[in-house]
């Protein structure tokens, strides 16, 4: 199959839109599109707040009804799920809504509470222990104090994709809109205590990481494949599972995975970004395949929309990174919204989407929220209270 390539940005936008929205209602395509969401929860001490370390007592009562879908993490108050391959959305929400559901019953068992949120309000990052483990403790070997302080939680969604070639070209694609993923899923504004005046203060923390943050462009996968064996061949990095962009090839499936999310409070805002990814991924896709350019936006420019993202949320202004210049941030989802409205309608899902996305617009994202309880109450417990409640928003 010939492919595209990374070139100008020329009529990238207005000469795009006809050609998607007919693109993207083919009834048929050769690729399954099919969504794995993984979730990072907190473990909380119902009577202190605070984090537990209690992973490795709540893993083997977990695994007895969810079976290998949990798994521990880098640290022990934190546990992680990951659903299994879905069709539909009506499938990520049954299959989030039970591993939800699982880990709350587990947790309870060992008189613990399970939150979602990108960071926990006020929990010191120096309490919390690694969890036993060669890879763990090569990391804290490696990168010392700057990977003790991620005590952070984030939502990674899998997209299917075995066209590892028209993959990077999805990426390409896809890039100029990861603020608005962020924005939206934004649900860290505060860190030991304090209201950090951020939206997601866990994209700063996750940006110690080497190679974190958006990918650059690439020609080719042979460019991306090039680039990769560069990296661990000198040592830059151990291996490639340790390039941590915030979009990249899955080595371990034939998936595209986007990484810059927040952990979502709720299942509804769960499904919402897993259906906005799978939306986008379509959307580039098919534009892939006509060979339409995608955007050439350097990774700085990005960063810094990210940044902005980070810290506004929907609060304000975002980049609008293909028009180049600061929007309301209502305007630039909905601009987003409108990009993949085709590719949500061929799935069945524009009405469940924009619904949530509304939603979101009107009552916030989690950041927003949880700064509303804080400056509401003033008590940093009614915050872990507010998150532990959503979590188990929907799932009994």
């Amino acid at each position: 199959m010939n492919t595209p390539y990374a070139g100008s940005d020329a009529g990238c936008i207005g000469g795009t839109m006809a050609f998607h929205k007919e693109a993207c209602h083919m009834s048929l395509h050769p690729e399954p599109f099919t969504i794995g969401v993984e979730e990072e929860y907190q473990i909380i001490d119902p009577l202190t707040h605070e984090l537990s370390s209690s992973a490795e007592e709540i893993l083997p009562l977990a695994a007895k009804t969810l079976g290998d879908a949990v798994q521990l993490e880098m640290i022990l108050s934190q546990i992680e799920i990951a659903t299994p391959i879905c069709a539909t959305l009506e499938d990520v929400q049954n299959q989030l809504t039970r591993l939800r559901g699982g880990m709350i019953d587990a947790a309870a068992q060992v008189g613990k509470l399970i939150g979602s949120a990108a960071t926990h309000p006020f929990s010191a990052w120096k309490e919390q222990l690694v969890t036993p483990g060669e890879r763990y403790q090569m990391l804290v070997n490696n990168y010392g104090q700057f990977i003790r302080q991620q005590v952070i939680y984030g939502c990674h969604v899998h997209v299917g994709l075995n066209d590892r070639e028209t993959a990077i070209f999805v990426q390409n694609h896809a890039r100029p809109w990861l603020p608005v993923l962020l924005a939206l899923s934004a649900s860290s504004p505060m860190w030991e205590g304090e209201d950090t005046r951020y939206s997601s203060f866990r994209t700063g923390l996750w940006w110690t990481s080497p190679l974190s943050g958006p990918p650059p462009i690439f020609s080719s996968r042979a460019e991306y494949d090039e680039l990769i064996t560069t990296l661990v061949e000198s040592k830059c990095v151990e291996d490639s599972m340790s390039i941590y962009w915030d979009i990249r090839l899955s080595g371990r499936f034939p998936t595209i995975e986007f990484r810059v999310m927040d952990m979502c409070m709720t299942v509804q805002e769960a499904v919402m970004i897993a259906g906005l990814v799978r939306a986008l991924v379509r959307t580039g896709y098919e534009m892939a395949l006509q060979k339409i350019p995608a955007r050439t936006t350097r990774v700085e420019s990005i960063r810094t929309a990210n940044w902005h993202a980070a810290r506004y949320g929907l609060e304000g202004e975002l980049i609008d990174l293909l028009a180049e210049r600061a929007v309301p941030a209502r305007e630039l989802v909905e601009k987003f919204l409108e990009f993949v409205r085709p590719a949500l309608q061929a799935e069945g899902d524009w009405e469940r989407i924009s619904t949530s996305v509304y939603d979101i617009l009107e009552r916030g994202n989690g950041a927003t929220r949880q700064r509303e309880v804080f400056r509401r109450t003033g008590n940093v417990n009614d915050v872990v209270d507010y998150i532990v409640a959503e979590t188990a928003k929907d799932v009994r």
